[in-house]
């Protein structure tokens, strides 16, 4: 290099970094992807997108919305190889890479394969996937399809949603119908210009009775010429932050006629002569949801992860002012307060990474419950319970995830895609609809959904009728959980019964709040909004337990060694720092005093510093490469200020001709001087008014002089008498 950098360079000091690090990062690397399998996928599909001429992603940033569609059904098009030949384990591993390097495109694609398909596989009947699969909706040759669950007017209520479909028995057809603007389908991914059909969501109506929402494959255009079918109108919505990639429409239905074989009847069934068949519970109907709640527990662990690696790598190569008389400037990753807002950053994305694959896994064993399930299945409550569970939690984890995501997003301070990545994630319902919903699951499991049958509520669901909980609920089951007391180890154990103690007095609140609302005359809806406060607060923080207890149990299931050993010391900074953050719970429900709560500070304080000194192995061992990263400040090298500058200089080149400077800066340049502006001080007669404000203040000194000297007492002056 021509002009050298002083020494150590950038290079140099992440090199430092990494010289005496405690643990492999790769054996690191396989413990935080679950296995040595999916790391090495992960890697592969890295080199392949990188060389793939449709990921390209150093650009992205300055693309047009057109461009940006276009460019997205590029990639759409190089998957369909991947999605027809490779198991869905394998394919969902891509999927979960490709989310990292282009939400948009990742959000494009699942709508097609996750929801459209999602909602195929877990509502319609074997013959019916089976025709759809047959039509080519796995290879896009005949079928591309869209989710059309969304109105204007209602999103999180999806049981109040106002499109219809009217069985007409006379043609063996539903009539699907929006009956005014509200009623209108709008975010619908994909459906603006390129999907051919849609899974429409809708109140079934038979015989003008209705039975509810049900799901209705609709066909939107001729796969032929492209062309809207009649009845069917679709605009375009236009950019969402975010995801620009995604062609967004709203779209209507005046009198769309489909057939009686396109509503999905795995759960519901209509005849041929109109008789419906409903199925046992409603909640089996959304099956299709859950699969996109869980994978974004996971994206929302990625995308921090993401952004925490430009963050911690930026941070240890910056440096800023001197301290301690050293010679040189202070990385800025030493200094106490960034490691404050960096390190426990760090810790619960690892948390929410180990996280996500406890729920992928609870979420394919629910899974293929359902896929095997009859309608006399003898283990159809322990399955519905297997529902429940994964419903509940994966509500409160989405929630809990996008904060987590945005939270780690917003420290690195660079990223405009990423935040608005975080920022866009409100489908499959608001975050706070969501812990609403699973602070409504936690008061039944407490027992107040039993509340009618008892005098008053002071037995929790495990000791009634023998009633067995879900695992994430077990700790309500020991009544001692609500008075327990920290023994000041602050231990993982430790840790562990704080968090059950704090949300099981939450849930206990919340519950008896509802129970309440009951006793006072209102309804049972009307009692769940009136302590719908209290049901955020423990969902919120029976969440954030389960979050810590999972990664515990994670650590806890790991041979010792070096990488469990940093693992467990990640695992404590993320228990102690929410313990700190949440530290009002402790303190009102007695888990901690005040002087405990001090020595958790400190430990955090001491944690994080013990992170500190991990933090660049640690995030190496995210595995994320410069391409996914796409960011010049986290280059794996270091070499971040040449990166920077270089692309800059590449996206920015000056043009030859300045655009405007004929029409705007010349004209401005070469104006004539206009005429000679009036003299407004002395129109003013300014001075000669300042001239007269001066003598005034030096008459008022004199005369506080004279008052001085004269005054009784005073040197000179008449003595005071």
């Amino acid at each position: 290099m021509a002009f050298p950098r002083p020494k150590p360079t950038t290079v140099e000091t992440l090199a430092m970094e990494r010289a005496n690090r405690p643990f492999s990062v790769r054996k690191m690397s396989i413990k935080m992807h679950g296995s040595e399998r999916a790391l090495v996928l992960k890697e592969r599909f890295m080199a392949e997108i990188a060389r793939h001429p449709a990921f390209k992603l150093s650009d992205i940033h300055d693309l047009s919305k057109d461009e940006l569609r276009e460019r997205t059904m590029e990639k759409f098009a190089s998957m369909v190889y991947f999605v027809t030949n490779e198991s869905l384990e394998v394919f969902s591993l891509r999927m979960q890479l490709i989310g990292i390097a282009d939400p948009s495109f990742w959000t494009r694609f699942g709508v097609s394969y996750g929801l459209f398909l999602g909602a195929l596989r877990s509502g319609a009947t074997p013959n019916q996937l089976n025709y759809w699969i047959d039509r080519g909706v796995l290879g896009l040759n005949g079928v591309i399809g869209c989710f059309a669950m969304t109105e204007l007017a209602h999103g999180s209520n999806v049981a109040g949603l106002e499109t219809t479909a009217t069985f007409d028995r006379a043609s063996d057809e539903f009539v699907i119908h929006t009956p005014h603007l509200g009623a209108t389908k709008w975010w619908i991914g994909g459906a603006a210009s390129t999907a051919t059909h849609a899974a429409v969501f809708a109140q079934m109506i038979v015989d003008g009775k209705r039975h509810g929402v049900k799901t209705f494959v609709t066909q939107l255009r001729d796969t032929k010429t492209f062309q809207l079918l009649p009845g069917v109108t679709i605009g375009d919505i236009g950019k969402k932050m975010g995801r620009d990639g995604i062609d967004r429409p709203n779209a209507q239905f005046t009198y769309v006629r489909v057939p009686r074989a396109h509503m999905l009847m795995k759960h519901t069934q209509v005849s041929r002569d109109g008789e419906v068949t409903e199925p046992p519970l409603a909640q089996l109907t959304y099956g299709a949801l859950l699969g996109g709640r869980t994978s974004m527990v996971a994206d929302s662990s990625n995308s921090a992860k993401k952004a925490l690696t430009v963050a911690v790598r930026y941070a240890a190569v910056r440096r800023q002012f001197r301290s301690g008389g050293k010679e040189l400037e202070t990385q800025i990753l030493d200094y106490p307060i960034h490691q404050r807002r960096l390190m426990p950053l760090v810790a619960q994305a690892i948390a929410m990474g180990f996280t996500a694959l406890k729920l992928q896994t609870m979420y394919e064993d629910m899974t293929a419950a359902l896929d095997s399930m009859e309608p006399s299945d003898p283990n159809l409550e322990e399955i519905l319970d297997k529902l429940k569970e994964t419903h509940a939690t994966s509500a409160g984890l989405k929630a809990a995830g996008k904060a987590a995501a945005g939270t780690g997003t917003r420290h690195t301070r660079t990223f405009r895609s990423c935040m608005q990545t975080l920022r866009s994630n409100t489908w499959e319902g608001d975050n706070t609809i969501l812990s609403l919903q699973a602070g409504r699951a936690l008061v039944g499991a407490w027992g107040g959904e039993l509340a009618g049958q008892l005098p008053q509520l002071e037995l929790i669901a495990a000791a009634i009728k023998g009633k067995k909980l879900a695992p994430g609920v077990a700790y309500l089951g020991h009544a001692s959980i609500l008075s327990a007391k920290s023994d000041s180890s602050l231990s993982l154990a430790d840790i562990q019964k704080g968090f059950y103690c704090v949300a099981a007095n939450a849930i206990k609140k919340a519950a008896e709040e509802y129970v309440a609302h009951l006793k006072s005359g209102k309804s049972k809806d009307e009692a769940m909004e009136a302590c719908s406060q209290s049901r955020f607060i423990a969902a919120k923080l029976h969440t954030i337990g389960y979050i810590f207890g999972m990664f515990r149990e994670a650590v806890g299931e790991m041979e010792d060694g070096p990488e469990t050993d940093a693992l467990r010391t990640v695992c404590r900074l993320y228990g102690l720092w929410q313990a700190e953050e949440l530290q009002g719970y402790f303190l009102k429900y007695g888990y901690l005093d005040a002087k405990q709560m001090d020595k958790v500070q400190l430990e955090v304080d001491a944690l994080c510093a013990q992170v500190r000194a991990i933090a660049i192995p640690l995030v190496d061992a995210f595995a994320l490469s410069d391409h996914i990263i796409n960011s010049p400040l986290g280059k794996f090298d270091g070499s971040v200020y040449e990166s920077y500058f270089a692309q800059v200089q590449a996206c920015n080149p000056l043009p030859k001709t300045h655009p405007y400077f004929d029409r705007l800066i010349r004209p401005l340049l070469e104006r004539e001087a206009g005429a000679a502006l009036d003299d407004v001080g002395e129109a003013m007669a300014l001075d000669d008014e300042l001239a007269e404000m001066a003598d005034e203040r030096r008459a008022a000194k004199g005369a506080e002089r004279t008052e001085m000297t004269g005054a009784p007492g005073a040197p000179g002056g008449p003595k005071a008498e």
